[in-house]
């Protein structure tokens, strides 16, 4: 909508209003409490923002730790590539985690040979005579005894059960451990415990073998005999099936029957038993590596059992060997098989050079997408996000990094980024970019933890296409960390073009653009990103695209961001780079060496940043004093003009509609310094050309600047001269409401002037406005109260009705007469809302006008008088 201009004539009886000043028809309401009818059908508001596509950002072809646009050197980032091998690992890391270091004793155990040399100075400890004094020490050693060998697993005295003062030779344990490993023969040792409980004494008789190095003897084939049994209880041990099934809630802790008290079996012996029963078969099945599919079910077996006995985590005695045979597995090029082991090498809790090359074997994994399937069936997901939980940022920040690289991967498959957003992914990001942003510029940390925001940043953006994700990211206060680490990232362009597709996506939702709009500090960065990359325009787009957001629907957006120090000065400044950008293409294309190519239907870059620019300037127009500002600012003004004289809308048709759009909202503000005064004519030349376009879009646009420039008598002489009023009249016939509600301001304009009335009869204007109104009637008041507006005007100079409207008189008076019936016209199925939006309507701006307009006609005086008209506020 535009400024209308409506020559208010008072009665005879006063005179005085005769010599008031013409003033503009629509006034835009600042102080004044906005009524229904004032927030009733925006898109015919005075000033209009302007909307915009987003930014597109094209997909990668190719899953890489960093993009194609990348501008980190291959010697200045991670690589994408690499291979692993089993000697990627650290075979020494693996051990379990004991509580205490203890420093080597500096003197050979004695052992005890006979009875005086219990008196010397190494003293054995005897077993206590009492059960619950024999409870009290198991517990107190439990965690000794997993860190021991089974030479060494009672310290109580020995005795053979027919024997009972024979006493049994001990030997250091890594003694034992030598000579059980030497041969096939010498893999048995057997112990026999005797140790008394209250007067009853049970013998338990425990037979097993350990070896060191057991692992690497199972994988050249040796099969290891164990025996467990309780005498009284040894054939139902050997029972075919009896251990087949552990209890997992208790780690397999399986209560001995056969001792008086009901002590249970020491944990460490569990553990062993477990091995021996449930896990060394897998193993087995691990050595044959003739079958890829075979090694693969055996680790998802392997995977189960270790669960199943508690045995996943650090504290697991056999942890060390069994991530060796992992690791060699390793060496096997496939990644169902690869996959496997990296979730069970995860779940082990290593740490180190371990937990980087197992992330990094991860990472390898998802950076084929044909590896989607698979990933997803094996919930490789979890295990990454147990990382990202608890590993250590400073200590393991080369791991995070492929750890969350590998997540970035997962984010480009539609179903695992909802696995994500279930899974908390959006907090844990969240999280770890806190920390990172702890991290000050001066620590040695900062450059690598770039390189990790990089990762996160990029699988945030994925993740901001997901409503629930959105949700999650306002809440979780996402707006002020992503400007915290765009502040401290300024440098880094990469983290800043990832961050900045973020806030583009984003801020196009209102919950998260107030939230945005809240970070007091963000338009003074945003100005920094601009005036530092003023070239990179996938960088400058999207912080202007993001401005445009913000200005959009909040006032005091508006005017925080004209506040800031050099604002419109900025946006000036890359406005002129970029025209100058596109003026260097069309001269390219125009001198022949883009001769052949076709015309880009879509905008070049250049264009599309100019694009963005103007429909920031359009937003800030709507503010009443930073718009009269910019009314008065001859670059801003020029720069529009300039866009309308080198740029045709076949070219690039949102750039033409945008920059008509802002000089129409410059246009409303009467500043007696405004630029737009002065160069009126100048564009009404260049609209003449946007209005004899094909375009129907620009047409209506440049219909609109001419409402608000006919208020001027140049420019409404510049219309008569150019039979502008022609093209006006025949918009009448477009059947379009805002197409016919443009014209008819622009001949309202015209019909101020006394002497250029006649033209409506001459071009037939009068039969086509009755024809609008009854063809629109009570379907759009704004538009009827218009069209009456428009007839009064024009009917001033006339002494009789027939001369005036000729034959559309009678029409027009039965016409007039049904819509100013209440009941026939307001008796409509509407709900109650929007009847009484529509009585409003009838009643404050249709009804005043159209019964003067009746009663004039009725009068047949020959003086018709004309009456004032309240002005229409939208």
């Amino acid at each position: 909508m535009f400024f209308f201009l409506v020559l208010c004539r008072g009665m005879q009886a006063s005179k005085s209003e005769n010599t008031k000043k013409a003033e503009p028809f629509y006034w835009l309401s600042v102080a004044k409490q906005k009524t229904c009818s004032e927030i009733i059908d925006e898109a015919r508001n005075v000033l209009r923002t302007v909307g915009t596509r987003r930014p597109f950002t094209p997909t990668d072809g190719q899953r890489k730790l960093f993009g194609s646009g990348s501008l980190r050197g291959p010697q200045n980032r991670p690589p994408s590539v690499f291979s692993l091998h089993a000697s990627s690992f650290d075979l020494a890391e693996s051990r379990p985690v004991s509580g205490v270091r203890l420093s080597p004793l500096d003197h050979k155990p004695v052992l005890i040979t006979s009875a005086k040399d219990e008196d010397s100075s190494v003293f054995l400890p005897k077993p206590p005579a009492e059960a619950a004094e024999v409870r009290k020490v198991s517990t107190a050693r439990a965690c000794l005894y997993r860190t021991s060998s089974l030479g060494s697993l009672f310290s109580a005295k020995v005795v053979l059960p027919d024997q009972n003062k024979e006493k049994l030779d001990s030997e250091e344990p890594a003694m034992m451990m030598n000579n059980l490993g030497r041969s096939n023969n010498n893999y048995l040792a057997e112990q026999r415990l005797y140790t008394p409980v209250n007067d009853k004494s049970r013998e338990l008789i425990y037979n097993e073998c350990i070896s060191i190095s057991e692992s690497e003897d199972f994988m050249e084939g040796t099969s290891g005999k164990f025996s467990f049994q309780l005498r009284g209880e040894s054939d139902q041990m050997k029972k075919p099936g009896t251990n087949s099934s552990w209890p997992r809630s208790s780690g397999w802790k399986r209560r001995v029957t056969g001792l008086e008290d009901g002590t249970r079996i020491n944990e460490w012996e569990e553990e062993e038993v477990f091995w021996r029963i449930k896990i060394l078969p897998i193993l087995h099945e691990l050595k044959k590596k003739d079958n890829i599919e075979n090694l693969c079910l055996a680790c998802t077996k392997l995977y189960q059992a270790l669960n199943e006995g508690n045995m996943l985590g650090k504290h697991f005695k056999r942890r060390s060997e069994l991530l060796k045979i992992l690791y060699r597995l390793v060496d096997i090029d496939s990644d169902p098989l690869c996959l496997k082991l990296a979730k069970i090498i995860l779940a082990m809790k290593v740490d180190g050079k371990n937990l980087l090359s197992v992330c990094k074997l991860a990472f390898k994994i998802c950076r084929n997408e044909k590896n989607d399937y698979i990933v997803q069936n094996d919930r490789l997901l979890d295990c990454l996000l147990e990382v990202l939980r608890n590993e250590d940022l400073h200590k393991n920040n080369e791991a995070l990094l492929y750890c969350v690289g590998a997540i970035k991967f997962m984010s480009g498959n539609a179903v695992l980024l909802n696995e994500m957003v279930n899974k908390g992914a959006v907090e844990m990001l969240l999280q770890l970019m806190k920390q990172i942003n702890n991290v000050k510029e001066n620590d040695t940390y900062f450059s690598n933890l770039g390189h990790l925001l990089v990762q996160l940043t990029a699988t945030l953006r994925n993740l901001a296409d997901l409503p629930p994700a959105r949700c999650q990211l306002v809440c979780s206060g996402a707006a002020s960390e992503l400007c915290v680490a765009l502040e401290q990232r300024v440098n880094d362009r990469d983290v800043c073009t990832y961050i900045v597709r973020i806030l583009s996506k984003l801020s196009s939702y209102s919950d998260f653009c107030a939230a945005l709009a809240a970070c007091s500090r963000c338009y003074t960065l945003f100005l920094a990103l601009l005036n530092k990359h003023q070239k990179q325009q996938d960088l400058v787009i999207r912080i202007v695209f993001i401005l445009g957001n913000l200005t959009a629907k909040n006032n005091q957006a508006r005017e925080q961001f004209f506040k800031e120090k050099e604002s419109i000065n900025t946006l000036t400044s890359l406005f002129q780079t970029y025209y100058e950008l596109d003026l260097n293409a069309q001269t390219w294309y125009h001198d022949g060496e883009g001769k052949g190519k076709n015309h880009l239907k879509h905008p070049s870059e250049a264009e599309d940043v100019m694009i963005k620019l103007i429909r920031v300037l359009a937003n800030l127009s709507i503010h009443p004093s930073v718009g009269a500002t910019l009314a008065a600012a001859h670059r801003v003004v020029e720069l529009l003009v300039t866009v309308l004289e080198y740029k045709s809308i076949d070219d690039c048709e949102e750039l033409v509609i945008n920059a008509a759009t802002t000089i129409n909202n410059l246009s409303y503000y009467q500043v007696e310094s405004s630029v737009l005064q002065d160069k009126k004519l100048h564009i009404a030349e260049m609209l003449l050309k946007l209005l004899m376009s094909d375009n129907m879009d620009g047409v209506v646009e440049a219909v609109r600047v001419f409402g608000n420039l006919s208020q001027y008598h140049e420019v409404c002489d510049f219309i008569m001269q150019k039979k502008i009023y022609k093209f006006m009249i025949a918009l009448l016939d477009s059947k379009n409401h805002d197409v016919c509600f443009s014209a008819c301001g622009v001949l309202l304009n015209l019909t101020v002037d006394k002497n250029k009335g006649a033209f409506l009869m001459e071009e037939g204007g009068i039969g086509k406005l009755v024809d609008c109104l009854q063809d629109f009637g009570p379907a759009d008041w704004q538009l009827s109260c218009l069209i009456c507006k428009t007839l009064w005007n024009y009917s001033e100079n006339f002494t009789s009705a027939a001369s005036c409207f000729g034959g559309d008189t009678d029409t027009l008076l039965v016409l007039l007469t049904s819509l100013l019936d209440e009941k026939l016209v307001l008796d409509c199925n509407l709900d109650r809302e929007r009847r009484d939006s529509h009585k409003l309507h009838w009643e404050r701006e249709f009804k005043p006008v159209a019964e003067k307009l009746l009663d004039r006609i009725q009068s047949h005086h020959s003086f018709l008088p004309a009456v004032p008209i309240t002005p229409f506020y939208s």
